[in-house]
Parts: C-alpha cells; structure tokens; sequence
C-alpha cells in the first residue's frame, strides 16, 4: 500500500523529475510531479540535414544543434515553473535507437549522428549478412539485421574515415551523446546497448565475440549499465545553458518505447503494449531473452528492459502511415458525399471523415481486403519488396469499404504480430494497453479489441515516453521504490476499455487465415514488379 502521507509530502514539497525526449520530428523536455502529471512542458524542432551534394540521400543529425535546441527547451521549460528549480529531484533522456556518432577523449563530437533514413550502410549490411549471419547476430543480441542497425554506421565511419575512426574514444547513441552533455560521462543502459547487435542479452554485456566478427573495437563502447542508474551531476555548464540548478542528479533513461510502458503498467506479463501512431509497435515482456532463429526471421526484437531482469519483445510496421495515404492520395479528389465539399475541392479530408465512412460500411468490406505493406513489411514477414494491395474489389464497392478494408487489415497484421509473439514466448497476451496519437480514433481502438479477442485499455496519457523517462529518474532518486510502485502513484486520468464484440471476434477469426495468405500469394508477384520497377 502506498503511504498516503508520503505522498502528499511530496505534493507540498513540489519534487519534480524532468524527462527530455529526443526523437526524430521533436526534441521535449517536460517536468512532472510525483503523481505524473505535467508542470511545464517545451518542445523544439528535430532537424535533419542532408550535408552530401554528391550524395542528396545521406541524412544526418547535427550534434550541436541537438544540445542547443535541447538546452532551449529545458530553459523554456523552467521559465514555465515558476522559478521552483531547487526542487527538481532528477533528470533522465529517451528517445530513438541505432542513431549514434563517434566521440573524441575531449567529449567532442567527430562526426555527425547517420540518421535511421540514410542508406548508406547497405554494403555493410550485405557483408554483414553474408560473413557473421543474420543467424549469429540473433542468437547473441536479438537483432535482426537492418541496415540502419549502430554496428553498421560504425563501419562505415571505420571504412571510409579511417583516420577520424583511429581517434573515436567513445562510440554513443543519441541519448547517451545528451546524456554526456549534461554529465561529462559515457555511459549507455542496457535498451539502448541492445540496438547495436553488439550486445549479448543473456549476460546483459558487450559480446566481445560479435565486436571480434564486426572488427569493431571494444573499447570504443561506452559503460553498459542498468536503467535508472545514476550517471552524475549536472555540470556547471550543462546548468548555465539549460536553467536548470546545477548539482542535478542525471540517471540513465532507455530505449522510447521501452519507456513507455513505464507510466501505463506495460511492463507486466500478458499486458501487451501497443504504441499507434505513423508507425504500429506491439510489445511484450519476457522474464528470459528468446533468442530463437525462427523469431527473428519473423522481425522479432529482443532488448533488455528498462525495468531489472526482464526482456521487451517486439515488432512494428507503418500503420497511420496506410490511413494517411488514402486521405491523401485518394480521399483528397473525392466530393460531395464523402468531404462535405463542393466538386473540384481537393483539400484532404480528415480523419473522423474517413472513420465515419468507415462506420457506413458492414464489417469485412463486403469482401475486400487490403495487405498494408505499402512501404514494405517488418514483421512478421521481413520482406522490404512487398507491397500494398487491394483484393476483392468489385462494383460494388465504395470508399466506405475501402477505408474500413484498411482498419481491417492493419487490425489483422496486428493479429499476426501478436500470435508470432505469444508462439514464440510460449503464452497468451492478457490484456492490450494502447498509447500513442491514433488512441484517439475510437472506431479503430473498438477494431483492435474485435481482432484480437482481448480488452484494449486506453489511459488519458499523452506523452508516455517523457513520463516513462521521468519515472526512471524517479526511481533512481529514490522518490520511487520500483516501476510497480511508481505505476500505482501516477494518475492515469480516465482509462477507456473496449470490451471485444463477441460475434464480431469470431467473424474477423474466420477471415484471419485469409489475411495471412495473402501476403505469400501476392509476393512472387511483387518480386517480379520490383524487377521492372527497381525503386
């Protein structure tokens, strides 16, 4: 039981814990109370350049300009508090994985962070594939093998800047680059070492047997610790560019996703985390790291968690990404009946607009069905060559159709996610627990909770990921026992639960083993499309 006194001591005493969030369109820092709930909050832009003109496609991260927009969005963050700087009790960063950058003995960045959307690692990617397996790499770290994964950057720093990869001291991912920005330490936690495919999950290290294969130093890779530990104080500079009081304990944060679960009880075995937005993550925990080959042939992830001794399980596809196409695309020239506008209007309808056509249209798009591989597939078929598509159009059918034909298919492929998970952990998923943008499109939440036969819960959580932050560096301040006891003190405003339809379950069951054919009916044809339309 939580001690009801120590927690209105802390409501007097106005702790707050700061969790600042680096991801790819937004960099957020925002301040909490005990009980979760926002004080102050500052967002600033993510920029991606393009620093190449031979080569327009490579993207990168500027590292200076990542500190200075953090600093700014602490700094408006504590000019939104009132002054109440004494009382910040902890600080701790999250945000995307992989993206990382070489550093010097100095602590000065050598090169700037490869972005997740360059290509440039492919031929890294494919002597990888061919000399250490995409067999190996699973069986050790949980990886499969994309090509933005950080060992591949860092091979192509040591191939094609030797000379500035002769004087990297430290290798660090985004969130460990800030991280040593506010502390002057290289360090790394467990979630964010997972990335790399140089981490060994079973004993939770730097696997000296895949830095060999790689021919990556190790020495070049940061302390490992747990999450939530303690990394040091904030330094007197950090402090001045930021506004916040320097001496500020700084704890190690992880992986976003990871972190989400944190604030919303996704940590628990059986409650599966579901995180929709442009992209679709389903995550479950393991008590053991599952390192089975056939797991990872089905895009599986193996990280280590934020929370001790145990393992998130996941696998993710483009999700609103497929609703936002059509909207665009194809809804923007529609009239009349479907945007409410006069002919010849090509503004794109919103989404409640597509959501009530959707309503109009019986369940199972009277027979159409939509494969939502637009922009390829991650999981559970691993294949960047597959493609959209639409079966079983006729006549008859209407947009009403094909907007539900879309919430239906990615309703099954999160079907198909979550059966390969509980295969291949070997137990069922009790509830679903949903955050993200897209939990507030309730015709769609309804449709996960009929696909899969289990309760979708919905917290009134907007910004899971910072809180999720914020609650590691509550537990390392000790303001927090554990990740149960800082889950029971935050508030979860008004929790929705959508209940599975019964009838609907067993209808969308019988049309399941349709959706999971139909990716291995189209794909020769996509392979032999691709062959004459390389893209």
């Amino acid at each position: 039981m939580t001690d009801t006194r120590e927690v209105q001591n802390f409501q007097m005493t106005k702790h707050y814990l700061l969790g600042i969030d680096l991801g790819s369109t937004s960099i957020k820092a925002i301040l909490y109370d005990v009980q979760g709930k926002a004080a102050a909050r500052s967002s600033r832009p993510m920029r991606r350049f393009h620093p190449s003109p031979d080569h327009p496609e490579w993207t990168v991260w500027d590292p200076a300009e990542i500190w200075t927009e953090t600093a700014a969005a602490c700094r408006d963050a504590m000019r939104l508090l009132d002054g109440s700087r004494g009382s910040i009790r902890g600080i701790a960063v999250t945000g995307m994985g992989m993206d990382g950058l070489p550093m010097s003995e100095e602590g000065k960045p050598l090169y700037p962070l490869i972005s997740w959307h360059d290509p440039r690692t492919q031929p890294q990617y494919d002597r990888w594939l061919q000399d250490i397996t995409a067999e190996k790499t699973y069986r050790i770290g949980g990886n499969p093998v994309w090509a933005i994964n950080s060992a591949l950057r860092m091979l192509w720093v040591k191939e094609n800047e030797p000379d500035l990869f002769r004087r990297t001291f430290r290798w660090l991912l985004i969130e460990d680059y800030m991280n040593h920005c506010l502390t002057g330490r290289f360090a790394t936690d467990y979630s964010m070492a997972s990335c790399t495919m140089l981490f060994d999950q079973k004993h939770q290290r730097w696997s000296e047997e895949m830095c060999r294969l790689a021919g990556i130093p190790r020495d070049i890779l940061p302390e490992a610790l747990p999450s939530s530990a303690f990394l040091g104080e904030l330094t007197e500079s950090a402090a001045r560019q930021t506004a916040l009081p320097q001496g500020t304990p700084v704890f190690l944060g992880g992986h976003d996703h990871i972190c989400s679960s944190l604030p919303v009880g996704a940590f628990r075995p059986g409650t599966v985390l579901n995180i929709t937005g442009t992209w679709e993550a389903v995550d479950m925990v393991s008590q053991e790291p599952p390192l089975d080959v056939p797991l990872g042939r089905s895009g599986i992830t193996v990280q280590s968690h934020v929370v001790p001794k145990a393992y998130m399980i996941w696998g993710g596809n483009p999700a609103g990404e497929m609703i936002e196409w059509y909207r665009r695309e194809i809804a923007a020239s529609l009239t009349g009946e479907i945007t409410g506008t006069e002919e010849g209007n090509s503004s794109p309808p919103g989404w409640e607009i597509l959501v009530k056509q959707a309503e109009k249209a019986r369940p199972g798009s009277d027979g159409v069905m939509f494969l939502p591989h637009l922009g390829g597939s991650s999981c559970p078929q691993v294949d960047s060559l597959s493609r959209g598509t639409f079966i079983g159009l006729s006549t008859r059918t209407s947009h009403a159709e094909m907007i539900l034909s879309i919430i239906e298919g990615l309703g099954f492929q999160l079907r198909n996610v979550l059966t390969t998970m509980e295969q291949g952990l070997g137990h069922k998923a009790a509830e679903i627990v949903a955050v993200g943008g897209a939990t507030r499109n309730e015709f769609w939440m309804q449709n996960k909770a009929d696909m899969t036969h289990l309760p979708v819960r919905v917290p009134e959580i907007e910004e899971a990921t910072v809180l999720g932050a914020a609650v590691l560096a509550g537990i390392g301040a000790g303001l927090y026992s554990d990740a149960e006891d800082a889950f029971s003190r935050i508030h979860q405003g008004r929790q929705r639960t959508y209940l599975p339809n019964e009838r609907l379950t067993g209808f969308y069951a019988n049309l399941f083993p349709i959706f999971r054919d139909l990716y291995s009916s189209v794909a020769p044809l996509h392979r032999r499309l691709f062959d004459l339309f390389p893209h």
